[in-house]
């Protein structure tokens, strides 16, 4: 029982190889499974947003926010009567392109790759379910459907064309477009409204879950919250529960009813904006002029205050600061040295090399790298740089 405007699986462009589906599930929980299923996603559980993953066991990793947003989008998807298992799919996959530490990690990784095509996380998303990922005989990738990679792709709006440039979505860089270019992803149109939706449950999940885990790490204080919008109304409304309610109590009660006004928010605005514009099938939903899915405008002002807060208050603050520079530095050196010298690569990686500063031998190096997870990163960089007695 879907929507018109839904995404159908019975409707789907299909895969790029044809191969029998399944008896028993539908084409988009086939690629919900195959994405839970891949080595990329396992390495989220190493791979962290702000925290170095040793910096404590109770932060998020990008595994668990992919679960927290996966959580949401479904919920919000049921109620829209839109399709659960494509924004499952959408949420779970959404972060597999991300280099290890976080934006620290991609900012290094795109400032070394500037020179060689350039590098972005949700491009590198769509190498690794359609190249990278080598788990079945007939084909590399997960031959997923075409949904699944255009929501991957395009989640947060056109990549190109008049509702691209209305977004202010900065351009691709030249090698990155080319690639998704090869895939016909229509990338001047909006994606379906299950990729909308979990696009949101990405904003939702990280912006509550990084109030949580600031206060947990002691970057910033309950107090430090009350004069940011609606955060601070709602901190106050849980502490008038009981007067000595434990901090994590606190903090918990806090976010999960900020999450629900988030999210009720969301759900009321894009049911007002469905209703005005009357789709009645998925395509139109892809060429309206502006995203179906969306927050109203004073939830979207409280959204900005609380990024602005956590930018000053967490994302900028000398601990996260001293933690991004080592991450800059370790994948900076990492990806300049494998450049310049392939021959330092493992040698399945080696031979997909053409030699030294080449820019076939620095996609190879920016895939590589991509998928490392902290640790690795952490340990690679020990192996090679720390000078020791013993080689």
């Amino acid at each position: 029982m879907i929507a018109p405007y839904a995404s159908n699986p019975a409707e789907s462009r299909g895969r790029r190889f044809p191969e029998p589906e399944s008896p028993t599930r539908t084409v988009f929980q086939r690629d919900r499974d195959r994405i839970i299923h891949c080595a990329a996603f396992r390495r989220l559980e190493y791979k962290t947003q702000v925290f170095v993953y040793h910096e404590g066991d109770y932060y998020r990793t990008r595994l668990t926010h992919s679960l927290e947003v996966a959580q949401i989008a479904r919920s919000m998807c049921r109620e829209l009567g839109l399709n659960e298992d494509l924004a499952e799919a959408l949420a779970l996959a959404h972060d597999l392109g991300h280099a290890p530490f976080g934006h620290a990690g991609q900012e290094a990784l795109a400032q070394v790759m500037e020179p060689f095509g350039g590098f972005d996380h949700n491009a590198q998303t769509l190498r690794i379910l359609t190249k990278l990922e080598r788990r079945y005989a007939g084909f590399d990738g997960l031959n997923l459907t075409w949904e699944t990679l255009e929501g991957v792709v395009k989640h947060n709006g056109p990549l190109i064309g008049p509702r691209a440039a209305r977004s202010g979505t900065p351009p691709l860089p030249r090698a990155v477009a080319e690639y998704v270019a090869e895939h016909d992803l229509e990338l001047d149109s909006f994606p379906g409204l299950e990729a909308q939706i979990a696009a949101l449950s990405d904003d939702i999940a990280y912006n509550n879950h990084d109030i949580d885990d600031g206060l947990r790490a002691g970057l910033f204080e309950v107090a430090d919250l009350s004069e940011v919008p609606l955060v601070g109304p709602i901190f106050r409304a849980v502490g008038e529960i009981e007067d000595d309610l434990e901090p994590q109590r606190l903090i918990a009660e806090a976010v999960r009813r900020l999450i629900d006004s988030m999210v009720t928010d969301l759900l009321a605005e894009t049911r007002r904006r469905i209703e005005a514009a009357g789709p009645e099938t998925a395509e139109e939903v892809r060429r309206f002029e502006r995203p179906l899915a969306a927050f109203s405008e004073q939830m979207r002002a409280h959204d900005a205050a609380l990024k602005l807060f956590l930018l000053e208050n967490m994302y900028r603050h000398y601990k996260v600061n001293r933690m991004a520079s080592k991450a800059r530095r370790v994948v900076t050196d990492l990806a300049t040295l494998f450049i310049a010298e392939p021959e330092c690569l493992p040698s399945e990686w080696r031979r997909a090399t053409d030699g030294p500063s080449t820019e076939r031998t620095a996609r190879v190096v920016a895939d590589y790298i991509a998928g490392m997870t902290d640790r690795y990163a952490l340990d690679e960089h020990a192996r090679i740089f720390h000078i020791s007695s013993s080689f």
